[in-house]
């Protein structure tokens, strides 16, 4: 059972406050640290901030904290929950404690903090790794597939200070025979990247964005896409790597016109595009660079759009701020046939049991 609950507020590898959990039982002490995002769906669960300008630019998160402290984990000692067998009943409990379909009023980032903690703490009372704690969660069978990783090298958008709008570059080690081997495809062609854009813009040109891509200044996605083939081509590695593109767009797209603004960034130049320009812009690079991924091509309301590029879609198409994790909106994109893929993230739905649902 859970013994103690607390609560402290922490920095994220932005510097950006955040809320760390210690759940305790009696198998020792369990901690989480609660990711955020830069760029966010709107349909996401809340984040509680306090507001206070004095400190952290109003993000400090001293009022999550003393939800954590005060509130929820208070109740969850009095109830005598148990991680090893009892997650979903205490996520839910969190979220009827809360109260609202967004977790706004006690924060995600509180209820997640302490889900999160859980889900470590219940895997530590089965004597089994977390992934298959949450395996068992999920009442899933068969044997364990080790992914493909995907590793963002150049940063653009709100990632970044350049002009170009997309706001991650991708790539893939698909040509890998191991995962350790593709983390060093990888890191070879990264490094090769980073010596590129040296001889290319100059040393200083070689500074890394918010998710440790790369941030020249570049203004137009097939820039990137090119130093990325320079690098594979440097590396040694053609045709053992595969790119993929985050474009991020619902940052970039202007409700009232209906308009993606591919120079938001740049206030001395005015390029945007409707809906159908940016869906041939997405298939010529298809076409010209090989993309296996795309992730949130189009806003996360422009149904139609990722619907109609879905049809004839060969390449995974997936939704992030789309879906945002969330089981409601990923009912709709199933019905609306509008992705085949989903980018599952805890910050986004606010507990490990509905990201599970998910």
């Amino acid at each position: 059972m859970i013994e103690s609950i607390k609560a402290a507020e922490r920095l994220d590898s932005r510097g950006k406050p955040t809320v760390q959990v210690a759940v305790t039982t009696s198998h020792g002490t369990f901690y989480s640290l609660v990711p955020s995002g830069a760029s966010t769906g709107k349909h996401e669960a809340l984040e509680l901030r306090d507001g206070d300008m004095s400190r952290f630019g109003g993000m400090g998160t001293t009022r999550a904290v003393a939800n954590v402290e005060t509130l929820l984990g208070p109740a969850l000692v009095e109830h005598k929950f148990d991680p090893k067998t009892q997650l979903k009943e205490i996520d839910k409990f969190m979220k009827e404690l809360d109260g609202t379909a967004d977790k706004s009023r006690l924060g995600a980032n509180a209820i997640l903090g302490i889900s999160m903690a859980c889900a470590r703490a219940g895997a530590a009372a089965k004597g089994v790794p977390l992934y298959e704690f949450i395996r068992q969660e999920a009442g899933l069978e068969g044997p364990y597939t080790v992914p493909v990783p995907f590793l963002n090298v150049l940063n653009g958008g709100v990632h970044s200070g350049n002009t170009m709008a997309f706001q991650e570059l991708m790539i893939a080690p698909t040509g890998a025979e191991s995962f350790a081997e593709g983390i060093r495809l990888a890191v070879d062609v990264y490094s090769a990247l980073k010596t590129i854009i040296a001889d290319r813009f100059g040393a200083p040109a070689t500074g890394i964005g918010d998710e440790g891509g790369f941030a020249p200044p570049i203004s137009s996605l097939e820039e990137g896409l090119d130093l990325m083939v320079a690098a594979v081509e440097k590396a040694g590695h053609t045709g053992r790597i595969k790119f993929a593109c985050d474009p991020a767009s619902s940052e970039f797209f202007d409700q009232e016109s209906g308009l993606y603004d591919l120079s938001f960034k740049d206030k001395t130049s005015n390029e945007t595009r409707t809906s159908e320009e940016m869906q041939q812009l997405y298939k010529a690079i298809i076409g010209k660079y090989g993309l296996v991924l795309l992730e949130d091509p189009f806003a996360e309301d422009d149904w139609s759009s990722w619907t109609e590029f879905n049809r004839d879609c060969t390449i995974e198409l997936v939704g992030d701020d789309l879906l945002c994790t969330n089981v409601d909106r990923i009912k709709l994109a199933s019905e609306k046939k509008a992705c085949n893929a989903v980018l599952l993230k805890l910050n986004q739905i606010g507990t490990v049991s509905e990201a599970i649902e998910a």
